[in-house]
């Protein structure tokens, strides 16, 4: 895969977004919540042929990113102190620290109850991280789970379950099988979670982001569009 960095213009706009040439058959334009542009093409698809759909798409593009600028400013850095909110499974909680002789983190009572040997952001960050990993790969496995009777009968092998951190996307299907989740999904309400296994399930019959993959997500999930912008807005 080859990454380069372009920009197109579009009357007095200028587009940027990042190039991904790739093996794939056809191209595909996304515009993430972070404002980010990534377009998708075959690795031998002309440059020009692809600037020139860009082009096409631009008033979409436009649209999208005036869409996600409407929720800026976003939420600040955490700083891993008490008082401070965090999600889980869409609901904030608020982070409550004491000093202790071992580490440990309960949801109780609307906080993060968190036990640390020492009250730095640094140790508390990477305490709430761990608890996030423990906890995806019990949520995010019965989610998965759930989401596959949908597929039993659809004459397609069950992929395999990763999680891990991405930067942009919430999840992907690769070729030899393998599901992946973000692990940011984790803060996220669980409908939305299911928004995103039964979409990637969908790449396994519809490869591409064409008319019969949208068709498939309509059936298999008539709501799509309102848990996928549901889960747009909950972890800005």
């Amino acid at each position: 895969m080859k990454s380069l960095a372009c920009t197109v213009q579009y009357g007095e706009t200028e587009i940027s977004y990042e190039l991904l040439m790739m093996n794939r058959r056809s191209l595909e334009i996304a515009v993430h919540p972070d404002k980010s542009v990534v377009v998708k093409a075959p690795i031998t698809q002309p440059l020009e042929a692809i600037e020139s759909k860009v082009r096409r798409r631009a008033r979409w593009i436009k649209r999208q990113l005036k869409y996600f600028n409407q929720f800026d400013p976003r939420t600040p850095d955490r700083q891993y102190v008490s008082g401070e909110t965090h999600l889980y499974l869409g609901k904030k909680y608020r982070l409550k620290i004491q000093i202790s002789s071992k580490n440990s983190i309960v949801l109780k009572n609307g906080y993060f109850s968190t036990q640390a040997i020492r009250n730095t952001p640094g140790e508390i960050k990477s305490l709430i991280e761990k608890w996030y990993k423990i906890r995806s790969k019990v949520v995010f496995s019965e989610i998965f789970e759930s989401c596959w009777d949908a597929f039993k009968s659809k004459n397609v092998t069950k992929p395999r379950l990763r999680i891990q951190k991405m930067d942009k996307r919430w999840g992907s299907l690769s070729p030899n099988g393998q599901l992946t989740l973000n692990l940011s999904l984790i803060r996220a309400p669980k409908e939305c979670i299911e928004y995103v296994v039964i979409h990637e399930l969908c790449h396994l019959i519809e490869h591409n982001h064409g008319p019969e993959f949208y068709k498939l997500l309509d059936q298999t999930m008539p709501d799509w569009i309102k848990r996928k912008h549901k889960l747009e807005l909950s972890l800005i």
